[in-house]
């Protein structure tokens, strides 16, 4: 671990103390932070990053549910797993944070709510980095995705999506006990309920979260694209900006 840790960077003093060494790498790549390490925004109106990484791209869902992520269209639908609720995040945002083998890969709710459904949808487990983006088309709705579904008291329904990458893809979910989130759509009854910030998932290797929140649901998100920690709003705190109005249908 401690070459891994040398060759990436790894900041392995905002992790948990430890007496005895990782038992395996999967332990040290989804360890855990120490205690408020990373406290959420103050701001109530902001939503915060779920994940340390870099904030890859941000900006509206138009008209049709498309987004561009660095130039290359997308359709909501393709990443949520639900032509349905795709249409909730018409003229809503997006929000792309890019986790590289150096971060903390374990992932938090952007907002207080419940856990109401689970999305695990099948796919391939292509590199999520430069020469992927470059080489394949769609990248982030070819590969392995979980889409986890958050309803909240006052602003709607936001979902994460937890995109899964090379060599292992695993990813595990807090609302269902497995050593991965089985394939298919998944109520959870009861739903778990949130505090913004607690942990939502985790990534075994490889990782982005992409995540959409309804029109009018929070501030313009207008933080520039680099790095990002769990925690810190999407936003900026002293900006006027209102929400987007990239749609018009009715919420």
């Amino acid at each position: 671990m401690n070459l891994y840790s040398r060759a990436y960077s790894v900041d392995l003093d905002a992790a948990v103390p430890i007496e005895e060494p990782y038992e395996s790498f999967d332990a040290f790549f989804t360890r855990a932070l120490r205690d408020g390490i990373r406290p959420p925004c103050a701001d109530p109106a902001s939503v915060i990053s779920p994940a340390d990484g870099r904030l890859h791209d941000a900006g509206p869902v138009v008209e049709g549910g498309e987004l561009l992520v660095k130039g290359q269209p997308y359709r909501v639908a393709e990443l949520v797993g639900d032509e349905a609720e795709a249409e909730r995040y018409v003229g809503g945002q997006f929000a792309v944070i890019y986790l590289s083998p150096r971060d903390y890969h374990r992932v938090h709710s952007p907002v207080a709510g419940r856990i109401t459904q689970i999305r695990s949808l099948p796919g391939d487990l292509y590199p999520v980095n430069s020469i992927g983006e470059r080489h394949v088309p769609k990248l982030f709705s070819r590969n392995r995705r979980v889409a986890i579904v958050i309803d909240t008291p006052d602003r709607g329904r936001v979902t994460v999506v937890m995109v899964g990458a090379m060599i292992v893809g695993r990813i595990t979910v807090s609302a269902i006990d497995a050593h991965d989130v089985p394939l298919g759509d998944h109520t959870i009854s009861p739903p778990v309920e949130l505090n913004r910030g607690d942990e939502i998932g985790r990534f075994h290797l490889g990782s982005t979260a992409v995540m959409f929140v309804e029109r009018d649901a929070a501030p313009v998100w207008n933080r520039p694209s680099g790095p990002i920690l769990f925690g810190e709003p999407l936003h900026d705190p002293a900006s006027t900006q209102g929400a987007p109005h990239g749609g018009d249908s009715e919420r």
